[in-house]
């Protein structure tokens, strides 16, 4: 379960209802998800009426069902959003290509009906010739798409034939992005699978990406091999998009985890190896054991060395034609005279791989004013986010920023920690209070002649940082590896046990909310 969240009902007695979270805060909630109400006033039969699925309307708002013979509306109330326990069952392979019903995952263009006549296709194809349509011949992309018609025909599907044989073009192509796409969406679902806890992909899921294709009226001779490793990528866009991609010249801000994907996927597609082709990748940060779970790019005989160089360094391994330079340099105004006019000039585009706003505005504005392409990228948890802009094409990072992370109060960080993320931050400021805070004090108080002198200008403070050194010095200063484990078992009672102890004695078991 998740705090309760204090709302306010927009629309009362309405078909239907309208939950308006107050004081401007996101619900954060998705259309599918369950709530439960409290202590709503007026309309009292939502409290503690079983969970009620919701539809997301805006971030700050959602419907419930029918709420016209309720009561009227007179005070504030609160949501908690619910985890309901939901029996999944999916018929088989055979049963859903014959009866796909309504468990194909639509995408936004509508595409996934004749998708899935296409795979059938794709393999009956293969099962014929042992092997997919020649990506150089259109009379064979061509038999593929009047099958998949007719096997759409049987199903009552309306498909796009020409669409079809554009994609059965591609069929016998494996590349980097969509295999990248297609791997995370896979190792997700696995996740799902041995989890239980997360609801998984709804029978059968297409993803396509035809609008990325070249047009039709290409030779194609265009497509055939080179005997090189972009073969595939040839086979799909064409030798004159191959060539444009060889000579890109990219700045990448940020080696972290969006920076090693894109890295990665560049060197494998053969970005910025001909030509006066080039990548510059920058970032100030040394990489850290934590990194190595998400930063695929790194090994732990790099932790302590610099991500930009060590991500460079692990792309060239993989392809050492790619042409790449490794910065350690902040980007803002206080670097212009590394990243000057003649830098920003010479760029194909620019793609930010960042963890804060303030260094996205700054490269937007640069961005916009050297009219380069910007693509900006971001994560959280296991969702993400892209935005694409395009100088006077469309609207910019800054036009409609993020909005400022929620901080989270010291009252539920110390007392009552709900979420993950509270808990996390709780163990970090207490690492930082032990071994980073307190034995920096330390060494200042033993090394600094003034340091008293100046703890005095700091009267809010100066008993607090006292009675620390005093304790890291005195009273519980370990001298031994027995003493070291003493005083660890000891903050373990304090934190896991009295605290606890305290806190429930405080405030017993629905004393607040």
């Amino acid at each position: 379960m998740v705090p309760l969240v204090l709302m306010s009902l927009a629309a009362l007695q309405a078909n239907p209802g309208i939950v308006t979270v107050s004081e401007d805060r996101r619900h954060g909630l998705q259309t599918g998800d369950y709530v439960t109400f409290e202590e709503v006033e007026g309309m009292t039969q939502l409290n503690h009426s079983p969970p009620r699925q919701i539809k997301v309307l805006t971030p700050f708002s959602f419907q419930i069902e029918d709420t016209s013979q309720y009561g009227s509306y007179t005070g504030e109330g609160y949501f908690q959003q619910v985890i309901v326990p939901t029996t999944i069952k999916h018929n088989s392979l055979a049963v859903a290509l014959q009866h796909p019903g309504t468990h194909i995952m639509m995408d936004a263009y509508m595409r996934s009906p004749g998708l899935h006549c296409l795979y059938q296709a794709l393999s009956a194809f293969a099962d014929k010739h042992k092997r997919m349509p020649s990506p150089v011949s259109k009379d064979e992309a061509a038999q593929v798409a009047q099958l998949a018609a007719e096997i759409a025909g049987g199903l009552k599907f309306d498909v796009d034939v020409k669409l079809l044989a554009r994609l059965a073009r591609t069929a016998s192509a494996a590349i980097s992005p969509m295999a990248a796409l297609m791997g995370g969406v896979t190792a997700q679902e696995v996740l799902k699978c041995s989890s239980g806890k997360f609801t998984p992909l709804t029978q059968l899921f297409y993803f396509d990406a035809a609008d990325c294709l070249p047009s039709d009226d290409l030779d194609p001779k265009e497509f055939a091999p080179l005997n090189s490793r972009y073969d595939d990528q040839i086979a799909v866009f064409g030798r004159s998009l191959q060539q444009a991609l060889a000579e890109q010249r990219y700045f990448l801000v940020g080696a972290g985890a969006i920076g090693c994907e894109m890295l990665k996927n560049w060197a494998l597609m053969g970005v910025a190896t001909d030509g006066a082709g080039r990548v510059v990748v920058t970032d100030m940060d040394t990489i850290e054991k934590s990194n190595l779970n998400r930063q695929f790019l790194f090994r732990e005989s790099d932790v302590g060395s610099l991500k930009s160089q060590r991500a460079a360094a692990a792309v060239q391994h993989m392809n050492p034609s790619i042409r790449i330079e490794a910065l350690a340099e902040r980007v803002g105004g206080d670097s212009e005279k590394i990243f000057d006019d003649l830098f920003w000039e010479r760029l194909t585009g620019v793609i930010t791989a960042l963890d804060n706003v303030e260094a996205r505005l700054y490269l937007d504005q640069r961005c916009v004013y050297f009219q380069k392409p910007m693509v900006d990228s971001g994560t959280l948890g296991t969702k993400g986010n892209t935005q694409v802009v395009v100088p006077f094409l469309t609207e910019s990072y800054g036009s409609t920023r993020d909005p400022p992370e929620e901080s989270i109060p010291i009252c539920t960080l110390k007392n009552f920690p709900n979420k993950i993320e509270h808990t996390i931050q709780w163990a970090r400021d207490l690492f930082e209070g032990w071994f980073a805070q307190a034995p920096e004090e330390v060494n200042s108080y033993l090394s600094k002649p003034t340091y008293l002198a100046e703890l005095e200008k700091q009267p809010n403070t100066e008993l607090e940082t006292l009675k620390t050194i005093q304790s890291f010095l005195v009273t519980e200063r370990p001298l031994t590896f027995q003493q070291c484990v003493a005083w660890a078992r000891i903050q373990f009672e304090k934190e896991y046990n009295h605290k606890i102890r305290q806190l429930l004695f405080t405030f017993p078991e629905g004393a607040c909310r």
